[in-house]
């Protein structure tokens, strides 16, 4: 079982940016009875999200996010030595969206950019990456920006996937400070499990045709997509977690030394209601310790995590916080990460 420690990096501040477009749950009822949706919203929670429109991409999201942060703090942009873009919704297949956005920012010729492509653990996996690079003491100052549009990826006419996921983006500022300690982070995969969350069409195993686009019924019970939108295989995801999530808490929490009495805040990924139930009984864990945005936003992907200390924790940070964050999802990856937060600037989130 692999850890990673870092020391005397931090996250110094937080901004999030949502569509203005509001999806009230129970009345997305398109291509399917009202009592049918109830049923569904009424399990898992999620009552609002929010849905970019057809000319917004998470860039734009993550723009609108880096551009509130900036401003805030008043960031020189100079300054600005790394762009992590996390995503599985850019712009192009190429190039880079990190490359557009360090122009579209105005960051220098300088500025280290490069994607990454991670679900829903992603945000954890990229604090991971931007810790060890503000190890090297040539960098001054990191942007992770993450953003999702699952809305454009997911079938309304799928009941299985069609009232969970929303969009969204962030952009976090890190740095190195020795107020932080040590921040340590467990980072997990599974690719047997790879086709439990999946978009089959439209890569290079299975370029885009006619048949990839055309939609088919897919099951017994009428949901239909095509094979370019998202299928998840929710009964086998949950087992997934119920088996993979507690166990790598609790091995974090061996490995530090930490228990549920020594954290501020518990992050989870904004899956569902009934899931983040579960691990919090499941782990005996303080619920007021749990901020949610499920019931708002719905399932944003890796942006879930960042999205909620944004939208529920934004004014707690004037003393040390400690955060344990937990993310699952495509892959399948898991991460579980231990980090402070010391004076952590969180910006009023923006509508685009």
């Amino acid at each position: 079982m692999a850890f990673m420690r870092f020391s005397g990096v931090g996250m110094t501040a937080l901004a999030g940016a949502v569509p203005h477009i509001v999806i009230d749950n129970y009345g997305y009822t398109q291509y399917f009875p009202a009592d049918q949706v109830k049923a569904v919203v009424d399990k898992v929670g999620i009552y609002e999200r929010r849905f970019a429109d057809e000319k917004t991409c998470s860039s734009d999201l993550c723009f609108a996010a880096a551009e509130k942060l900036i401003a805030d703090n008043r960031i020189a942009r100079d300054e600005i030595d790394l762009l992590i873009f996390l995503s599985q919704t850019p712009d192009y297949r190429m190039p880079a969206t990190s490359i557009l956005l360090q122009h579209r920012l105005g960051l220098s010729h300088s500025t280290i950019a490069f994607d990454v492509n991670l679900g829903c653990s992603g945000f954890i996996y990229g604090l991971s990456i931007v810790y060890s690079f503000m190890q090297q003491h040539g960098l001054r100052k990191a942007l992770l920006l993450d953003g999702e549009t699952r809305s454009k990826v997911y079938s309304p006419k799928d009941r299985r996937s069609a009232f969970l996921f929303g969009d969204g983006g962030v952009a976090a500022l890190i740095e190195r400070n020795e107020k932080f300690g040590e921040s340590y982070f467990s980072l997990n995969s599974d690719g047997s499990r790879g086709d439990l969350i999946m978009i089959k069409g439209g890569g290079y195993r299975y370029p885009s045709s006619v048949d990839t686009l055309r939609e088919k019924v897919v099951d017994e019970y009428g949901n239909i997509r095509n094979d370019e939108q998202g299928y998840m295989n929710g009964g086998d995801v949950f087992n997934f977690v119920i088996r993979e999530i507690p166990k790598d808490i609790k091995r974090m929490f061996e490995y530090t030394g930490l228990d549920t009495d020594s954290f501020d805040y518990y992050i989870f990924h904004q899956a569902n209601n009934f899931i983040n139930s579960y691990l919090a009984k499941k782990l005996k864990l303080d619920v007021t310790k749990i901020p949610s945005t499920i019931a708002k936003y719905g399932n944003t992907s890796s942006v879930s995590v960042p999205l909620t200390i944004a939208s529920e924790l934004k004014g707690q940070f004037d003393s040390p916080k400690r955060l344990l964050l937990s993310a699952f999802g495509v892959g399948m990856t898991w991460a579980t990460g231990v980090i402070t937060l010391d004076r952590c600037n969180i910006s009023d989130i923006v509508e685009v």
